[in-house]
This record gives C-alpha cells, sequence and structure tokens, in this order.
C-alpha cells in the first residue's frame, strides 16, 4: 500500500521528479567527476615519472610533491657532484617548466645523452631523436591530442620548435626540448628543476639517498619506487581544500533542489495528507511516506549519476585525450551516500511540515 501511494506520487508530477533525478544526478555526477580527474591526474602523472627508470629524484629545496608548480631551479654543476657519489651509475638533470597555453602541461627540458643513460632511452614511433638547438620530442598521446607530426613547428614558449619525433608515452613529460634552450627561454641559465639518479644496482638506493642528504642537507630526496604512494590530494597543497569545496557545493545543490521539490509536494498535497490523517493515519506515517519517496528519489538520482559520470568522462577523452579520469567504486559509493543524506536533510523539513498540518485544515485547503 505504502509502495504504490510512494511511486503514484512521483509519477503525478513527472518533469518535477525527472528535474529532482537529474539534479542528485549532478550533484552525483560532480563529486564523482571532479574526485576522478584529480587522482586520475596524479595517478597518471606518478605513473609517467616512474617510467623515467630512475632510482632517485632529487628537487630543490622547499620543493612540492607536484614537480614544476614549485621549487626553485638549482645550479646544474650539482650532477656532477651526484655523479661522483658511490653507487651512482649516472644523472640527468631536467628543468621543468609549467605550461598552460592550449592546456596544462609540464615540459621537461632535458640532456638527451644523460636522459638516456638514466631511463634507457626513448621508444620512437616516427623521427628521431634531438639533434639541433631548436628540436622537441612529443610522446603519442599529446600528438594525437594535438594532431602533431614530425617535420611541423610547434610554437612554445614564443619560440618556434621543429618536431624531431614522436615517441611513446610514460617517460615522465609528453613535451622533451633541450635543456640548455629551454633555460635561455625561461631565464634559468645552467640551472636544473629535478635531478635523476640511477644507482648501479637498486638495493643501493637507501645508500645513496643517505649520502645524497648529507651532500644536500635540506633538498628532497624521493625514490622514485614510492613516488606513485605519494601522490595524493591530501599531499598537494590546497587540492584537497577544492575537492572538499567541490563536493560541498555538488551536496548544497541536490540538498535545495530536494528541499524545494518535497516543499512544493506537501503544498500540493494538503488536501492528501487531510484525508490521511482523517483516515487516522500517524504523523509518522505522514513522515515514512514523504522520506520514502525522497529515497526512492534519491536512488534513481543515483541511477542517473553515474551514467553521466561515465557519459561526461568519455565527453571529456573525446575532447582532451592526455586527460586521466579515475572513476572508481569507493567514490561512487560515497558520492550516493552524500547524496542521500543531503537529500534526507532537504526533506526532513516539509516531511515535519506535513505531520503536523491539522486534518480539518489540510481539508478545507483549496
Amino acid at each position: 500500500m505504502m509502495a504504490q501511494f510512494v511511486l503514484r506520487n512521483l509519477f503525478h508530477r513527472p518533469v518535477r521528479t525527472i528535474i529532482g533525478v537529474l539534479a542528485i544526478g549532478v550533484e552525483i555526477m560532480l563529486v564523482v567527476v571532479i574526485v576522478g580527474l584529480t587522482s586520475g591526474m596524479l595517478k597518471e602523472t606518478a605513473k609517467r615519472i616512474e617510467g623515467i627508470g630512475a632510482d632517485i629524484m632529487v628537487q630543490a629545496p622547499a620543493a612540492q610533491i607536484l614537480i614544476g608548480f614549485s621549487g626553485s631551479p638549482m645550479p646544474i654543476k650539482i650532477a656532477d657532484k651526484l655523479g661522483e657519489l658511490k653507487y651512482v651509475e649516472a644523472v640527468a638533470p631536467a628543468l621543468l617548466q609549467f605550461n598552460s597555453s592550449g592546456g596544462v602541461e609540464i615540459v621537461y627540458g632535458i640532456d638527451p645523452a644523460s636522459f638516456r643513460a638514466v631511463s634507457g632511452g626513448f621508444v620512437f614511433l616516427a623521427g628521431h631523436d634531438m639533434e639541433g638547438p631548436d628540436d622537441l620530442l612529443v610522446d603519442d598521446w599529446q600528438a594525437k591530442a594535438k594532431h602533431l607530426t614530425v617535420g611541423t613547428t610547434f610554437r612554445l614558449f614564443n619560440h618556434d620548435w621543429n618536431i624531431a619525433g614522436i615517441v611513446e608515452h610514460g617517460k615522465g613529460g609528453r613535451l622533451f626540448v633541450p635543456i640548455a634552450t629551454l633555460q635561455d627561454l625561461v631565464g634559468a641559465r645552467d640551472k636544473a628543476s629535478i635531478f635523476l639518479v640511477k644507482c648501479t644496482r637498486p638495493e643501493h638506493t637507501p645508500d645513496v639517498i643517505e649520502e645524497i642528504d648529507q651532500l644536500l642537507p635540506n633538498h628532497p630526496v624521493r625514490p622514485l619506487k614510492d613516488f606513485m604512494s605519494l601522490m595524493t590530494s591530501s599531499n598537494i597543497p590546497g587540492l584537497q581544500t577544492f575537492i572538499n569545496a567541490m563536493i560541498a557545493l555538488a551536496v548544497a545543490i541536490g540538498l535545495l533542489v530536494i528541499f524545494l521539490t518535497m516543499y512544493t509536494t506537501v503544498l500540493e498535497r494538503t488536501r492528501d495528507i487531510g484525508v490521511l490523517k482523517s483516515l487516522g493515519a500517524s504523523k509518522l506515517l505522514i513522515v515514512r511516506a514523504l522520506l520514502t519517496e525522497t529515497a526512492l528519489l534519491c536512488f534513481l538520482g543515483i541511477g542517473a549519476g553515474i551514467g553521466l559520470s561515465y557519459l561526461v568522462r568519455a565527453g571529456f577523452l573525446a575532447i582532451f585525450p592526455t586527460l586521466s579520469i579515475l572513476i572508481t567504486p569507493g567514490w561512487i559509493l560515497r558520492a550516493g551516500l552524500i547524496a542521500l543524506v543531503g537529500a534526507m536533510v532537504g526533506a526532513s523539513y516539509p516531511a515535519w511540515l506535513a505531520s503536523r498540518k491539522d486534518a480539518v485544515q489540510a481539508l478545507s485547503y483549496d
């Protein structure tokens, strides 16, 4: 009996029901996609850093985990000192420059010889390695996203680069240029942002880290095998605050829409509520009926939100192939619980208002 009452109430105003379902769906989608975008980009970045093949990464003092966004460049001569340490096989300095023109990306300024010694070299899908000061290497994902081909000119940092080769993705950045040219362009002559260190054997990594700590105190020294576990939103300043703000915004949207939906529902069904109360319906029954309707509306919205999340992700990836959006069952469940709690809170006052209506006044309501 209660189920029929709730279902008929939902289908009595189909447009309003659809709007409520879509509002909750958008709330779910915002939470899932925002979290999926941040976590996906962090994990994909960490995976590319690990793919370089180095054992240790040395950064400038006060540098953050998300490389390329913080930390002053260091003298490139540090590479020579690092190369003299016991158990160090090769050192590759790299100057990283953040670029937001046409997208968000980190450009790697590298020395091809030392980078090859540390990483094992690129896998070329087309073209060749850097030979001139204006040569640029681009990975296959970026080439596909921006429709780049070998031999064409690419404008970057107000400088024309010649695309010398297209390489397989997974070696740190997506764009690679000669470090000397990048140093001149950004005013960081003889400077490097990070040093990638290759040990003679992986088990020597702790010993090398200890030596580097003594040689370069206050410089963050990180083993790259643990880099993936460090790339979380809690380790990136401001990122967790941004995620929480977006979740709060999504919850506010869902709560207000549910409140408005159920409030107008109570007003429209004042006479129906009066009939129920005149037949002996208790306050608890009225409240339960409205909250049950809200819960059903929320579950429909959760289903719509999951579908919207995958639809929006597919749209983003079609437009920006280099993006990584990680949708996980854990965050779908969290988003659903957040939406359900918010919906119940939003429906509580209208339900309480309905339960307190006087039967006689409700029956005479026009």
